[in-house]
């Protein structure tokens, strides 16, 4: 019967207005028999699985350096920076610098989970509907405008520690050195505070939303009673 109504309200919103459409999806939980809170909880508890599974995966020693969903690589201003050192025989000294700026992502993301939860919390049941209906990634798009200019603030500051404290300063202090000593090059100095803090919430949004398209998908992802009911809506 859910998926009868479910399949209904989708073949209605071709021919709807918007105001009609929104009527629609205000009295889904009354037609569905399903308590308005257990959908909005639902949505939560995805979410807060996203955070506890994927981010925390991200703070731990090469969470990011040896993910390649989200590995930091170098912008592109410092792309021909990386090809100078390797044609010259510093190999190394490149590898060395990008595996310091994925070492200040790890480190600052650990700051992140208390923002999350805060926003998750926030959600209300008007939110959980709309993100229920939506595309596989409604739920990060939901957290993601909420949080990334807290997020920002707040990674900024400890990327920017984490580069004296994982010895990224130095590291890049040579590297930019030494590249700038090279003849005919142009020289530069990139803001990498910025660079890696931007980075680093794109790998966090990315991992979050990888978790919520699994429990979206895959049924055996729904590892909660609560999960499978609320999911169910939506399949």
């Amino acid at each position: 019967m859910v998926l009868k109504k479910i399949f209904l309200f989708c073949s209605l919103f071709v021919v709807m207005s918007c105001a009609e459409l929104q009527q629609v999806v205000n009295t889904l939980p009354t037609q569905t028999g399903t308590d308005p809170t257990m959908i909005a909880n639902g949505l939560k508890q995805a979410l807060n699985f996203g955070i506890e599974k994927q981010v925390s995966k991200l703070t731990k020693e090469n969470g990011f350096y040896r993910n390649q969903l989200v590995k930091i690589m170098l912008p592109s201003e410092l792309q021909k920076v990386d090809q100078t050192l390797r044609d010259i025989g510093l190999g190394s000294l490149a590898d060395e610098g990008i595996k310091a700026l994925n070492r200040a992502a790890e480190d600052a993301v650990k700051e992140a989970t208390p923002i999350f939860v805060n926003a998750v919390k926030q959600i209300t049941f008007t939110d959980a509907k709309n993100i229920l209906l939506g595309p596989n990634n409604a739920a990060t798009n939901y957290l993601e405008q909420r949080t990334s200019t807290a997020l920002y603030s707040k990674f900024n500051p400890v990327i920017k520690h984490s580069f004296s404290k994982v010895g990224a300063d130095q590291i890049w202090t040579n590297i930019i050195t030494r590249y700038n000593s090279v003849p005919f090059v142009t020289k530069v100095n990139p803001d990498l505070t910025d660079y890696v803090t931007n980075e680093a919430l794109n790998g966090v949004y990315k991992m979050i939303s990888i978790e919520e398209k699994e429990i979206r998908t895959n049924i055996a992802a729904r590892t909660t009673n609560l999960l499978r009911q609320v999911f169910a809506l939506q399949d």
